[in-house]
């Protein structure tokens, strides 16, 4: 007799799984991958640089619909335009532009600045102007963004509509650069000059030249936001008239006086001009020729710029006494009109409407030939406005600088792996990871996204890290064979709980009406990101590959099957460097006398000498001779 407590087992067997086979390719052999990014801004011009940079076999194209290369600094030209930034703040981190002519550089000099960049990088041969994206849809199955372009046609010059693909869509449009007309009775009946500050004429006309013909003109400047109070600066002196129609209250930022900034250059402070802060041609050429003073200067500005996020803090002794202080600095610039004050300083804290330093608007209002009319508008006639307590001011030209659509509605669409289109799932109001990336869209990633603006510190460095997210992303696509990456649904809807659980105890959720929120006096902060510039900073650095989903590319369920065959590219080809590890940026070199020198290595793709050195945006490199993307 058998064993009785033996069994046979009945349960279906699995057929086993065939071999694994190792793949025909060496690990750092990395296939062709195509990016789509939207917009030739600060942050398209970075994608221009970073990804052809540090993704090998990339085929990149930029689509800007204007016809020059800068977006909000092509796109307007309104009389006064410029930064509210420090010109030496406002550029890449590796850049060093040392000629700015101002402290708060002028909008013709960004341009200009932004041109020399896509020149410098040789950008056009990505950048395709006057083509404007007017539809994205991804396509789940072969994981693939088909995205249409409107643009002329290069023989007959008529609108045609073309499609592209590519596996990566990078959104580099930017939160103010949909502008719309105040809902205003009566605004388009009028007979004189009628413009929106985003609406004038691009270059190559100058604000100057537009604004000659109203030397005896009586112009009117709807609004209180930076743009009118740059126009109203910039337009007093130039016209016969003026009336500023403001409907809301403002703080004006402390602007960096001459004397702060004759300590940091050391300028003589008695014989400079308080209010000017024009660089003396002498200090341009010092900036020029002494890299060292350069950069301590920056490096000081910078760290005053990243030394305020506690005055965004409700109640806190910053927050407290930078109400106190601008306050009493806007009294004294109106003391010609002391009544001004009472409409125009609020009772909201410091920064819960965007801050401008604003240099010129209250002696600007102060001025004889300028009128301020805190009355809510009733009506625009065919020959001027009507305010609601019954006054009539004709007017010739009317500025309307009301602002853009900061809603995220965008103006085409953009339809993610389960057909929902973008403006939909946006409503009512976005949500995002960490503002980079969205749920059910795979492969994208923003640039300015909702939530990616910042009010203490300077915007460019959070660029840097939104775009060098966005590449090292599409380096990790690339590096492990991947078809898709997708943020996971949890990840935002944890990021949300974060953003409801910040904002309340900062200065951004006071009543006050602020296109932060969308334009609304109360309600979801949507414009900014939740804490500081540096905060972000950290953020952004190392990505959390955690919250993400993924799908690979082979049908092979081995996960590791992007090893490939066991060796790299040099060594099967005894070709490029095989020692790569004694060199920078691979070498992590302790304190101390470093053991190598820098090392030149010939990249024969680029024909050019390359020298390492260490990265200032992300983790990814790359260079022809290694003919391969490396991760530290």
């Amino acid at each position: 007799m058998g064993n009785r407590n033996s069994r046979v087992s009945t349960a279906p067997q699995e057929p086993p799984s065939p071999p694994y086979t190792l793949g025909d390719f060496c690990i750092d052999e990395l296939e062709p991958i195509k990016v789509i990014v939207i917009g030739a801004g600060f942050s398209g011009l970075l994608a221009g640089i970073r990804f052809p940079q540090k993704i090998p076999n990339v085929q990149l194209t930029i689509y800007e619909k204007s016809a020059g290369v800068g977006g909000t600094w092509y796109n307007n030209n309104y009389p006064g335009l410029a930064c509210d930034v420090a010109a030496h703040c406002y550029q890449f981190s590796f850049e060093e532009k040392r000629d700015w002519t101002t402290f708060y550089p002028s909008g013709p000099e960004i341009r200009q600045h932004l041109e020399e960049l896509t020149e410098k990088y040789k950008l056009m041969r990505y950048i395709k102007l006057q083509h404007e994206v007017v539809h994205a849809q991804y396509d789940p199955t072969t994981a693939q963004w088909h995205v249409r372009i409107r643009r002329p046609n290069p023989e007959t010059g008529a609108s045609e509509e073309i499609e592209d693909t590519a596996q990566v869509l990078v959104t580099a449009i930017g939160s103010l650069s949909r502008w719309k007309w105040p809902d205003i009775e009566g605004l388009h009946d009028f007979k004189g000059e009628l413009h929106h500050s985003a609406g004038f004429d691009p270059y190559p006309k100058t604000w100057q030249e537009i604004a000659e013909p109203w030397a005896n003109k009586r112009v009117g400047v709807i609004g209180v936001g930076s743009s009118a109070i740059q126009i109203v600066s910039a337009l007093q002196s130039k016209v016969g008239h003026l009336t500023n129609y403001a409907r809301g209250k403002t703080w004006l930022a402390l602007p960096f006086s001459s004397d702060t900034v004759s300590k940091i250059i050391g300028r003589d402070p008695t014989s400079a001009d308080p209010d000017d802060l024009r660089f003396s041609p002498e200090e341009i050429e010092r900036f020029k020729n002494d890299p060292e003073f350069f950069r301590k200067f920056r490096l000081t500005l910078e760290t005053e710029f990243n030394s305020a996020h506690a005055y965004t803090i409700r109640g806190t002794p910053l927050s407290l006494q930078f109400k106190e202080v601008c306050q009493q600095v806007m009294e004294q610039k109106l003391a010609k009109k002391p009544w001004i004050a009472e409409h125009l300083i609020p009772d909201f804290p410091v920064s819960c409407r965007r801050l401008t330093p604003g240099p010129g608007y209250l002696e600007a209002l102060c001025s004889d030939n300028v009128d301020f009319v805190p009355v809510p508008i009733k009506r625009v006639t065919e020959k001027g406005i009507e305010t609601a307590d019954g006054k009539f001011q004709d007017l010739d030209v009317i500025i309307c600088a009301t602002g853009y659509d900061t809603s995220y509605q965008l103006p085409f669409k953009i339809i993610g792996k389960d057909g929902m289109d973008i403006n939909e799932k946006w409503k009512p109001h976005p949500t995002s990871y960490l503002s980079i990336a969205v749920d059910g869209y795979p492969n994208m990633f923003m640039s300015l996204g909702p939530n990616s603006v910042i009010a203490s510190g300077t915007l460019i460095s959070l660029i840097e890290y939104q775009i060098g997210y966005a590449v090292q992303a599409t380096a990790k696509l690339q590096r492990e064979r991947l078809k898709s990456i997708e943020v996971k649904a949890e990840a935002v809807r944890d990021f949300d709980e974060y953003l409801e659980a910040y904002f309340p105890k900062t200065v951004f959720a006071d009543k006050c009406r602020s296109w932060y929120k969308v334009g609304k006096e109360e309600g979801r902060v949507v414009g900014l990101w939740p804490g500081s510039t540096l905060h972000g900073l950290k953020a952004l650095m190392h990505p959390r590959w955690e919250d993400f989903d993924y799908e690979r590319a082979d049908p092979v369920r081995n996960r590791f099957y992007w090893l490939g065959d066991g060796q790299t590219y040099n060594e099967k080809t005894l070709t490029g460097d095989r020692a790569w590890y004694l060199r920078e940026p691979f070498l992590d070199i302790p304190p101390g006398e470093h053991p190598y020198p820098p090392y030149m290595v010939h990249t024969s793709s680029l024909k050019r000498c390359t020298q390492f050195h260490k990265s200032d945006v992300g983790e990814t490199w790359y260079d022809a001779g290694y003919n391969s993307a490396h991760t530290l």
